[in-house]
């Protein structure tokens, strides 16, 4: 049977792949990825190669990608993984890519035609090299670049007891003294903004399940909106079917691996989101003449690993790459000094990940379930359902062992042995549940660390999001699918309302005082509640974390071109809550508060929505075709705030401008083979077809489209 014959698409687009065998279905994938979604998988693997200078644009920046997708060299031991593969997956992997070549013969992207780009084959190396960029990228780089902060913020001079506060409980380790002599070669912050202080100058998602106990129809239901990247077309996820004779699944995938990542069958359903495990760690490296120091073997020499970065119609570049056990150094080991040297966890990974996320597939029960995805080797907060009516929740990653008393937070001396990691800890000694006494479970990347013999979490986001979503469930009433609904697009700030209570009577009767006042804790579209806090939240930052302690010119820049705020504004949360801080200098808090209210009193108010609007951008062509050819759409307002259920952040990061929001949005309730769902999108990345954008006005809007089984799927196969 020809591939394309058994694929149909439903009325919203979405493709079913109907399907006798597991290679049908795989290969059946395949063919859709690369067809809705095959300039999206090129380029993936083109940037994770590091080959966008030789492919797409020859310019210095996209070269300093290309250096840092090398640096990372998610090609690495490939072959290893390959090797480690069970015979059965290794085939279904086969399939994938036979019907991925297969879509690719037939049609190649016209875009990357038009740069020069030809034809050349998905491979199973592709597959496992994309499983572990999903796994990374504005995950774990969130985690190491606010490590990476941390050492800048000791070479700036700040206190250990300024430090102890903002970061309570994970310094263990810390030696201020040889983290100042460390040299940094990649900065946060960058020259341009370092450091000024008083003393001399020295970069989310909601998942919730409920058990027939809390819900309309007795049966459970899952709820999962990922928080990404939405100001991008195609969006990031592929909705997709697949109808067996028996069986259906279906669910949001990544194009360019195989498998369901959320989603659902006839007996198991999944949702997830990010964890914040520290699985990345940093080590000071004793360097000279190209070796490194061990208290137990002396100098010995670094692995050298040279790359040639080929750019189109240039000269090449070549770089070079100097690594230990402890991963790879930021810096020059021939010139002598301390480095840093930086290792994730997961930097070897692939095989365990892809044959547990192809066996869930299989799975009936959520214990069945959490044994698959607990084993997935990136980090992960999984809530998942059964028809038999179980709820649980299950973390996955591979979290290091660490000596006693140390959290991976901090760079320790890379020369004591005793520093190294000692593996990897067991998937079941980290957070998982089982059907829990309230009937709910609910994860936000807040700190989960109490359901778990294991701690992986240091540096979790704000418990906000799921503070309000519990505060929700918690009411003695029942959820519909349509109240479920109505949570994605609550917008009721519980950060605000702690704020506020300090805020409130220090306000004016009147004028932008009488607006705060007056403020409900929604971030609606037309809130001038909403946006004045804002203005107030940000003068406070600056007022607080500036002059006299990191400077106003790097607050200005971590808050707006970097994540530092977005994603770990708890420990800053923490200190501006607090009745008195170290980080006040001797001020207090209500005169803090006054100082940074003053600007705020006297100026326009504008609505939230109006300061809330992106372009979504085509991911090849944003902003450099006229706007009536329509690779853009927009502007969107996007609406909520940091700490909201529907999130909605918009700043700068690495020179753009993005978002965090929810990219999609699924429901499910076991009384039903029904899923309801809304995509930031459409299906389809070619810009000509009707699936582009076709879900983008539903999504704005809060709706949904409902998927059902096909009733005649088994008619089909008689």
């Amino acid at each position: 049977m020809a591939i394309h014959e058994n694929i149909y698409r439903d009325e919203h687009g979405i493709p079913h792949v109907q399907c006798r065998s597991k290679e049908d279905l795989f290969r059946g994938q395949g063919y859709v990825h690369a067809t809705d979604r095959g300039m999206q998988m090129i380029l993936m693997r083109t940037l994770g190669q590091g080959r966008a200078a030789e492919l797409l644009d020859p310019g210095d920046e996209m070269v300093g990608i290309d250096r840092f997708f090398r640096k990372m060299n998610w090609y690495g031991e490939i072959e290893e993984e390959l090797e480690k593969l069970p015979g059965d997956i290794k085939q279904y992997l086969g399939a994938y890519c036979d019907g991925a070549n297969a879509a690719f013969s037939n049609k190649f992207p016209w875009e990357l035609k038009l740069l020069g780009m030809k034809f050349e084959p998905w491979k199973i190396e592709d597959i496992i090299q994309i499983s572990r960029m999903i796994g990374y990228l504005t995950l774990s780089q969130s985690q190491a670049e606010m490590e990476r902060l941390f050492v800048e913020m000791v070479q700036a001079g700040v206190s250990r007891e300024k430090l102890e506060e903002l970061f309570p409980g994970i310094l263990g380790g810390l030696d201020i003294e040889l983290v100042k002599k460390v040299v940094l070669n990649e900065r946060i912050v960058p020259n341009s903004r370092l450091w000024n202080i008083a003393l001399p100058r020295m970069m989310a998602s909601n998942n919730w399940v409920l058990s027939g106990k809390k819900t309309v129809s007795g049966k459970a239901v899952l709820s999962n909106d990922p928080h990404l990247e939405v100001n991008r077309l195609p969006n990031v996820w592929c909705e997709m079917f697949f109808e067996m004779e028996d069986r259906f699944l279906y669910g949001g995938t990544m194009p360019g691996v195989p498998g369901i990542f959320v989603g659902r069958s006839n007996d198991l359903s999944w949702g997830a989101t990010y964890t914040f495990m520290d699985a990345e760690d940093s080590w000071i490296e004793k360097c000279k003449d190209e070796k490194f120091y061990r208290e137990e073997a002396g100098w010995m020499p670094f692995g050298k690993r040279k790359e040639i970065i080929k750019r189109k119609n240039r000269q090449p570049v070549e770089v070079v790459f100097y690594e230990n056990g402890h991963g790879v150094l930021d810096g020059d080991p021939s010139v002598e000094g301390l480095y840093l040297t930086t290792k994730w966890a997961t930097s070897r990974s692939g095989a365990d990940t892809i044959t547990n996320v192809l066996k869930l597939l299989d799975a009936t029960t959520v214990e069945e379930g959490m044994n698959c995805l607990g084993k997935v080797e990136s980090s992960w907060n999984f809530v998942l359902a059964d028809s038999k009516g179980n709820i649980g929740y299950q973390m996955s990653g591979l979290m290091p062992k660490r000596r006693d008393g140390v959290s991976g937070f901090v760079p320790l001396p890379g020369w004591i042995k005793e520093n190294d990691w000692k593996g990897f800890v067991s998937f079941d000694q980290l957070p998982r549940v089982i059907n829990p006494e309230g009937g709910f479970f609910v994860t936000a990347n807040h700190d989960l660390n109490e359901y778990g013999k294991a701690k992986p979490i240091n540096m979790p986001m704000g418990p906000y999001r799921a503070e309000r979503i519990a505060q929700i469930l918690s009411r003695d009433k029942k959820f519909s699918v349509e109240d479920i609904f109505s949570m994605h697009m609550d917008v009721l700030s519980v950060q605000a309302e702690a704020f506020m209570k300090i805020l409130k009577p220090l306000l004016s009767a009147d004028g932008n005082g009488r607006i705060l006042t007056d403020w409900d804790l929604r971030y609606d579209p037309g809130s001038e509640g909403a946006y004045l806090f804002e203005e107030f939240y940000k003068e406070l930052y600056r007022e607080v974390f500036g002059e006299n302690n990191l400077g106003t010119h790097v607050v200005d820049f971590l808050k707006k071109e970097t994540g530092a705020f977005v994603d770990f504004y708890l420990n800053f949360d923490r200190i501006l809550l607090m009745e008195k801080s170290l980080w006040f200098n001797g001020r207090k808090r209500e005169d803090l508060y006054k100082k940074s209210l003053g600007k705020v009193l006297s100026m326009k108010p504008k609505k939230w929505g109006d300061v809330q609007k992106v372009m979504l951008r085509h991911i090849l062509f944003g902003g450099k075709l006229p706007a009536f050819l329509g690779f853009d759409r927009g502007p969107v307002t996007i609406i909520g705030g940091r700490a909201t259920i529907h999130q909605g952040q918009i700043y700068r990061s690495a020179n753009r401008e993005t978002t965090f929001a929810p990219s999609f949005r699924f429901v499910t309730d076991f009384a039903r083979e029904e899923f309801f769902s809304s995509i930031a999108g459409g299906p389809s990345d070619r810009r000509f077809s009707k699936w582009y954008a076709s879900g983008l006005e539903d999504w704005t809007q809060g709706k949904y489209k409902t998927l059902k089984v096909n009733p005649e799927r088994k008619s089909k196969f008689i």
